[in-house]
């Protein structure tokens, strides 16, 4: 059979910026086994496929791939399939605001999407996230070393390194400069030779509260031992954990926050994250991500009975 899909660029104003998704918004008869194989062929990040859900009729189900394995929760996805749906007339945007929510094997998400003139201009999904803060992490020695930097680069004086105990377990590292976290490079041996891996760690989070542009807060960069040496890939995943690890720090007042996060820059498909999150000093954080995208291509896949 013949299915339409989409490429959109995620948490970006503009085309070719951003991190790729696919979402294939009408998916009714595809299998576990053609899903994977699509995604294996499109060869993106994500692919997304969308069924219609039992409930509700603003309620749809996402099954979502990467080129190896399906994926059971992913905030990009989340922001593309939103506006691949509202711009192809599956979901209708006739008010200023208009709720949803997704079925991801995790659970329920809500989402609003923002449109003007019946256009979907800005997409938000509301998380609640639970996680552990552990203050014991490797040295500041062990910490430079597998990420090829140096020691008077790592910031001791408002932030620290901090384990972030949330749907995986993030080491989260701040450093002083931008350019600490762009030229950053995770070495795989020092790493192994390391305490780190005793931590539970699975991937760390680098990030500088200084950046070079005037429409974000931090600069942040995943690595990982699954994560290549060059690439920076997308961020959302771990921005409950990055939500959590600021609010662990005293001079954090209970409150409602807003700040934006970027990953990339000019020349690695800079993406822009907006995020509020509701500190009220309990282990429960409501935490709200949301962010543009733009439509890149679309096009018509022959699939295969399976």
């Amino acid at each position: 059979m013949k299915y339409k899909y989409y490429i959109v660029d995620v948490f970006t104003k503009q085309i070719f910026n951003g991190a790729q998704i696919a979402v294939f918004p009408v998916a009714k008869g595809l299998n576990t086994e053609q899903m994977q194989l699509v995604a294996r062929e499109l060869n993106l990040t994500e692919t997304v496929f969308v069924f219609h859900s039992k409930k509700e009729s603003s309620t749809r189900v996402m099954r979502i791939f990467s080129p190896q394995h399906e994926i059971n929760f992913a905030g990009h996805p989340i922001i593309a399939t939103a506006f691949v749906l509202a711009s192809c007339g599956e979901i209708k945007l006739t008010k200023k605001i208009t709720p949803i929510v997704f079925e991801q094997n995790t659970g329920e998400v809500e989402i609003s999407i923002s449109a003007e003139n019946g256009q979907p201009t800005f997409v938000q999904f509301t998380r609640k996230a639970t996680s552990s803060i552990d203050r014991f992490t490797p040295s500041d020695d062990e910490l430079a070393s597998f990420l090829s930097l140096d020691v008077s680069e790592l910031d001791h004086k408002k932030y620290s390194p901090r384990l972030v105990f949330s749907d995986i377990a993030y080491l989260i590292i701040p450093v002083w400069k931008y350019d600490s976290v762009r030229n950053a490079k995770f070495n795989y041996d020092i790493w192994d030779q390391s305490s780190a891996p005793q931590t539970s760690a699975q991937e760390v989070l680098l990030f500088s509260p200084k950046t070079p542009f005037a429409d974000s807060d931090f600069n942040v960069r995943l690595f990982g031992s699954r994560i290549g040496i060059q690439d920076d890939p997308p961020v959302g995943s771990a921005m409950p954990a990055f939500a959590s690890y600021l609010c662990s720090f005293d001079f954090m007042q209970k409150g409602t926050y807003t700040f934006t996060v970027d990953r990339g820059d000019k020349n690695t498909r800079r993406s822009i994250l907006n995020l509020e999150m509701d500190h009220k000093g309990d282990d429960l954080l409501t935490i709200r991500v949301g962010g543009n995208a733009v439509m890149v291509a679309q096009g018509t896949m022959n699939i295969p009975d399976l």
